[in-house]
């Protein structure tokens, strides 16, 4: 490939080259130039800094363009030019303009490599880099000019700036040219980065995916060669028959260098000082009120045509709407049917981060199920957590309500597509660790709950064991928190496996079963989990109901898998949630817990009527035990609340069987009673009101007069008062255990 000779042929200073481009003018104050109205423009005493400092770069870019081989140091005109270029471009970032004059000078050899690496370093964007400046500079990566170490840092520029590139088509055409560079050991980290970020289905061939693996017998596995073989396979699965990582992980080094930072600064100084200036970044049309890179991706770019050429285009563009034969821009992508139109030729943008935003384009996503999306997706976003987390990353604290914003775009986005990312996952297990519960709280516990399906081993080490630390040693509010998260988490889960059962078919019966018995296990893993933790934050919160409420709201999710979600799995509540919740001071509490072990009785009957017909080939069965313990709690409830008889029937090994002698030591009278519907805790209430219609002239309240036909009426009281879920366990299950007291069959036998 030869240079371009573009890149030689002399140029005027600071001219305009292209419509779409701002000139210096516009740039010197903070807006966008209309040609037609460039001659209204009037400068204010205020301008006249500004002024001073663009003469100063307009003086600096000649200088360089004209400069001569050869020039020492030590010139004071040399180091004059380049501390202007580099404290504007630092406090203002460099026009449009400036990059050509600048890449072709700090490309071309002609100063030393000290004066090249500040030049490099010193091109910050103002607005956007237009593509014919880039290309221009690489061209002269072809003639070998500038040394290794300056060809290496310019490949890291171009990286991280990648997104300000105006345009991408002529870049894309050189490719080939880039995938050459692989060769070199030092250059191929960055390299396979700037391919991974250039790579469409037409530039994966037999020849790349050879020389790839040829490099990889040769430097073993490498994560950036791996990140772009991933990539090939997800275009061409038949071309890359190897196997690799199924697991995103970070696969390049940090390219940013000084211009990330330098790039932030420059755009909040230039919004606060001039808010016209929002819309330069990366050719957005709309202001932004966020600073940071990734809020600046959420929006999808402008075309890459220029506005004239819109404007030119939009007659042709109604006749050729939905064209098959052309991708369609994003851009113009503004209602469904021409998302439906499109789909098979819409091309994303570069910048993935503002798929986030777009409803069209997540749609897009949930019907083409395209993996390269989503692993360009994976990548930007694993990236852009790592980088802007504020409890990972110094000096980020500032941005923390940003950060919150991004996390909640992300959960939001998680919803939408009812998925969660595997970027986030990996996120979550690297920060968790060093996270101290407080700083985006809300945003981070709505993440655990779209973590995807993992094995228990990285669940217990990544995110259970992390948890369970800040768990035990926070507030109420935030145990309360985490149990809401995983029961979410648990309910995504659940949906997930529902949707997937749905459509396998019968083929599929063996690898069905394979991977419904890894969910099986994952799912009992954490449902032991929040058991255990459940367990000890009660004992340390002294049973409060507010925290019983989570729990148990928790395992309302879990005593319906197997009708619900077909999954075949019930766990009963351990009994240091079942005892709390049986004793409870409050109603809400116990008509909870009566709903539970009704919806489990409907379970564990619909699992063994199926068992017993043996109608479904992909059946589980119940253990013993499980059905051991839902009599045990059935028969500690009905001594409790129905029979008075719980002290001398409940055979629960940490239950409250009691001998007669210890129970008169409480110098309780009517101890046998004392947790029935009429004389509990949280009964006592409702019963009073009953005894005050019943019997209004009665002050003694006298509870023994509820019996007989007085008990039903109170029953039926109850029920009217809302307590539901002691309706349906009364109905479904005391009588039939009332029955059978007497012939020894207190269980009910499921």
């Amino acid at each position: 490939m030869q240079r371009r000779q573009s890149s030689k042929t002399p140029k005027q200073p600071l001219q305009i080259h292209h419509k779409n481009q701002t000139d210096l003018s516009a740039w010197r104050k903070g807006g966008r130039i209309d040609p037609e109205k460039s001659v209204q423009n009037h400068q204010s005493p205020t301008n006249q800094k500004s002024d001073s400092k663009q003469d100063s770069l307009e003086q600096a870019l000649s200088y360089f363009e004209k400069v001569q081989d050869h020039v020492s140091l030590k010139n004071n005109v040399l180091q004059k030019h380049l501390t202007t270029v580099e404290s504007i471009a630092l406090q203002r970032g460099l026009p449009p303009e400036g990059f050509d004059v600048l890449l072709n000078v700090a490309l071309s050899g002609k100063l030393a490599d000290t004066v090249n690496t500040r030049l490099l370093k010193s091109l910050v964007p103002a607005s956007v880099i237009p593509e014919t400046s880039v290309v221009s500079s690489v061209s002269w990566l072809c003639v070998s000019k500038c040394s290794g170490n300056i060809q290496l840092l310019f490949l890291r520029w171009l990286i991280t700036v990648f997104d300000f590139i105006d345009h991408k088509e002529q870049l894309h055409a050189l490719y080939g040219f880039f995938f050459s560079f692989l060769q070199d050991e030092k250059m191929c980290p960055y390299v396979c980065h700037l391919l991974y970020l250039l790579t469409r289905k037409e530039s994966v061939k037999p020849f790349r995916i050879r020389r790839l693996l040829d490099l990889q017998a040769k430097m073993g596995m490498q994560s950036h060669l791996q990140a772009l073989l991933s990539l090939y396979k997800l275009f061409c699965p038949e071309l890359v028959t190897i196997t690799l990582p199924g697991k995103m992980k970070t696969y390049f080094k940090n390219s940013e260098g000084p211009w990330k930072a330098a790039i932030n600064a420059v755009r909040r100084r230039n919004q606060e000082n001039s808010p016209v200036l929002q819309p330069l970044f990366l050719g957005t049309a709309q202001p932004q009120s966020r600073k940071r890179k990734w809020n600046t991706q959420l929006i999808i770019p402008a075309s890459s045509t220029n506005k004239n050429n819109l404007e030119e285009d939009r007659e042709k563009n109604r006749v050729d709407l939905y064209s098959t034969n052309e991708s369609f821009p994003v851009e113009q992508l503004q209602t469904f049917s021409q998302l439906l139109q499109n789909i098979h030729h819409l091309e994303f943008p570069s910048q993935m981060g503002s798929v986030l935003t777009n409803p069209l384009l997540l749609h897009y996503m949930n019907c083409t199920k395209d993996e390269s999306i989503y692993l360009r997706l994976y990548y930007w976003m694993g990236q852009t957590l790592q980088e802007e987390c504020t409890w990972c990353v110094a000096d980020n604290n500032q941005y923390e309500e940003e950060f919150k914003d991004f996390l909640e775009t992300v959960y939001k986005t998680e919803c939408f597509l009812q998925e969660g990312f595997s970027s986030c996952e990996e996120f979550l297990y690297k920060s968790l660790p060093l996270w101290d519960g407080f700083c985006c709280r809300s945003q981070i516990l709505r993440l655990v709950s779209w973590i995807p399906l993992s094995s228990f081993s990285e669940m217990k080490s990544h995110l259970y064991d992390p948890l369970a630390q800040l768990f035990f040693t926070s507030s109420l509010y935030f145990k309360c928190s985490v149990l809401e998260s995983l029961k979410e988490l648990l309910q995504n889960w659940l949906n997930w496996h529902v949707i997937h059962l749905d459509s396998e078919s019968d083929s599929q019966v063996h690898s069905l079963n394979t991977t419904l018995s890894g969910l099986v296990n994952v799912v009992a893993e954490l449902i032991h989990f929040v058991g255990w933790i459940s367990t000890v934050a009660l004992r340390l919160e002294n049973n409060p109901t507010f925290l019983l409420y989570f729990i148990l709201d928790f395992y309302e999710t879990v005593c319906d898998m197997y009708l619900r979600y077909n999954l075949p799995l019930l766990i009963m509540p351990p009994a240091g949630v079942f005892y709390p919740a049986l004793l409870s001071m409050d109603s809400v509490s116990l008509n909870q817990l009566c709903y539970i072990m009704y919806r489990y009785r409907t379970n564990l009957v619909a699992a063994k009527e199926n068992e017993l017909s043996k109608t479904k080939i992909l059946q589980f069965k119940f253990s013993s035990q499980t059905y051991q313990e839902y009599n045990q709690y059935i028969i500690a409830m009905v001594g409790c609340l129905w029979t008075s008889s719980v002290f001398q029937k409940d055979i629960h090994p940490q239950g409250l069987r009691m001998d007669d002698e210890l129970l008169k030591k409480t110098t309780v009278q009517e101890f046998k009673t004392s947790f029935n519907i009429v004389y509990h805790p949280a009964m006592m209430g409702y019963a009073v009101l009953f005894l005050q219609q019943a019997w209004p002239d009665d002050t003694t309240f006298n509870f023994s007069l509820i019996k007989g036909k007085k008990w039903n009426w109170y029953l039926e009281y109850l029920y009217a008062q809302g307590l539901k879920g002691l309706k349906v366990f009364i109905e479904s299950s005391i009588n039939r255990v009332s029955q059978a007291s007497h012939s020894k069959a207190g269980n009910v036998q499921v």
